[in-house]
């Protein structure tokens, strides 16, 4: 190289990190108490029409809403869909979590997650079919992540996350839910 090449220096920008350490005390405490079972609480509050608040913790309420070809306003992702975004933040985490623990920086991580829904049933004011599957019968997920490993690796990784993921794992079992007039 002459003394007058350019050296052009590269840089990769990975995720911003999870503390290791942080993370490696959580898994500490899960090995330490297995049956550890917490309960998570939320509050919905309809202001009319489809219009749904949902308040979780202390954090600003999340905005549910349905499209208009549901008779909504479109101003926030429908219940449905709200299901599929917390399934991809869930399996989102579990990778970045992975990674994170086998050492890996990511520095793309996306997910690309569909789901197919019978809807006419109209919420039990059309074709009650007692036949009709209802909810989702099948959702795909795509995960499209890189990082500094071999795409084996990240494959292994997204294969561990999603045998670990709550929310999947929630969507693939009967779940006891009960509803109850207050």
């Amino acid at each position: 190289m002459s003394a007058t090449a350019e050296t052009v220096a590269t840089t990769i920008d990975f995720l911003r990190p999870i503390n290791a350490e942080g993370l490696a005390k959580l898994g500490e405490k899960g090995k330490a108490n297995p049956t550890n079972v917490v309960t998570l609480k939320t509050k919905t509050v309809c202001e009319g029409q489809f219009r749904n608040m949902t308040y979780v913790r202390d954090l600003a309420p999340m905005l549910i809403d349905e499209p208009p070809h549901l008779l909504g306003e479109d101003n926030a992702p429908n219940p449905s869909e709200a299901a599929l975004a917390s399934l991809g933040a869930c399996l989102a985490v579990g990778v970045h979590a992975n990674a994170t623990a086998r050492g890996v920086r990511l520095t793309k991580l996306e997910l690309h997650l569909e789901g197919d829904i019978n809807v006419t049933a109209v919420w039990g004011t059309g074709d009650l079919n007692p036949a009709k599957p209802l909810g989702f019968t099948d959702i795909r997920v795509t995960i499209d992540a890189d990082g500094d490993a071999s795409k084996e690796v990240i494959d292994e990784i997204i294969a561990h996350s999603n045998t670990w993921s709550p929310v999947a794992n929630t969507m693939r079992r009967p779940v006891n839910v009960s509803v109850d007039p207050a």
